[in-house]
């Protein structure tokens, strides 16, 4: 799909031109940039690559970054990365204790929940602390409301409305077409989104309705299970018609926490209020006399189960922290012995 995104042009210190432009995709280390033109590969420097410190400092889709056009203009080279305004990442999957960078630069994440087997409010915490650590505005999508009665419907809203009374919410359903419309409503001209939710929720089906043709490819739910199949497997931006651009992500199975108090704060509003009353002002929440957490648990204040998945999150962040940066301080060290080392040779010779 051609996309034009218009780009700025920088000078180097060289005096070479070079283009402020957009990452449109990422496929493991490929990455494609649009121009004015059309859509471009392009690859990072080396001093780009050596100098990071950690997947952070990568481009991702939706990052703008400054490029050196070569080959005539059919290749670019990435030089660096701009400032981001907001930055979408989670810890990597599986036992590496690392940062994924999912995307970046987003005004506003669509978080999809299938409004069948797939609905979880734990699950859903979990993707607003995600959102909500980026600095980036969530709004919920339950999908395939064609599934359940009106009742039933209003009854979920009305469950994630007690707990996220700000939250935006649309029921809707890609078979019927009803609530299309007022996701339509959000999509402003200029601005980034993207979408959010496990496989088989209904993320590609959506795409492909607001972009009023059959793009994407999409698959169907296992029935045995329930569970959904990738239909996404790399993270594109894609623009719409009304200029709006969206960002779509494959789905994501763990949404494992590394350093998210900011995002824990806010999804977890009410406990955060309540932890500034608290006896002790380094209450765990756990045991202490005095805490107020633990009282309004009691009391029915606040949900047993918010209340463990918060104690569950906050512990493997912090947890996942002091992993990654005994990490960094260990691959800081071992770079230190390898440059001695190397030294050392040097002056031998």
């Amino acid at each position: 799909m051609e996309m034009k995104l218009n780009s700025k042009m920088a000078h180097t210190e060289k005096g070479d031109t070079q283009k402020i432009v957009r990452v449109i995709a990422v496929d493991r280390d490929q990455y494609v940039i649009g121009t004015d033109l059309r859509e471009i590969r392009a690859e990072i420097t080396g001093r780009l690559m050596f100098s990071a410190e950690s997947p952070l400092d990568y481009p991702a889709v939706g990052d703008w970054v400054q490029v050196q056009m070569v080959d005539q203009g059919t290749r670019a080279v990435i030089h660096d990365v701009c400032q981001r305004k907001t930055v979408l990442k989670r810890k990597t999957a599986g036992r590496k204790i690392s940062h994924q960078l999912i995307a970046a630069n987003i005004d506003t994440a669509f978080i999809i929940q299938s409004l069948d087997a797939d609905y979880n409010l734990r699950r859903l915490e979990r993707y607003m602390v995600m959102v909500y650590d980026g600095g980036i505005q969530p709004v919920v999508l339950l999908s395939k409301s064609d599934l359940l009665s009106t009742h039933s419907v209003e009854m979920r809203l009305l469950e994630i409305g007690s707990i996220f009374p700000e939250l935006d919410m649309i029921a809707f359903s890609n078979k019927t077409g009803k609530g299309l419309d007022q996701i339509q409503t959000f999509l402003i001209p200029g601005k980034t989104y993207c979408l959010l939710g496990s496989s088989g929720v209904g993320k590609t089906t959506l795409l492909n309705s607001l972009l009023k043709n059959a793009v994407f490819e999409t698959r169907t739910v296992r029935e045995k299970d329930g569970k959904g199949r990738h239909a996404t497997t790399r993270r594109q931006l894609i623009r719409l018609k009304n200029d709006a651009m969206i960002i779509d992500t494959p789905g994501m199975r763990e949404l494992g926490s590394l350093a998210v108090d900011s995002g824990l704060k806010t999804a977890f509003h009410e406990i955060d209020h309540l932890s500034t009353t608290c006896r002790f002002h380094d209450c765990s929440h756990t045991q202490e006399k005095g805490c107020a957490v633990l009282s309004a648990v009691a009391e029915g204040r606040v949900s047993k189960k918010r209340y463990q998945n918060y104690l569950k999150m906050k512990k493997e962040s912090i947890f996942h922290e002091m992993s990654y940066q005994e990490k960094k301080k260990r691959d800081k060290q071992f770079g230190k012995m390898v440059k001695s080392v190397m030294k050392a040779k040097k002056n031998k010779r």
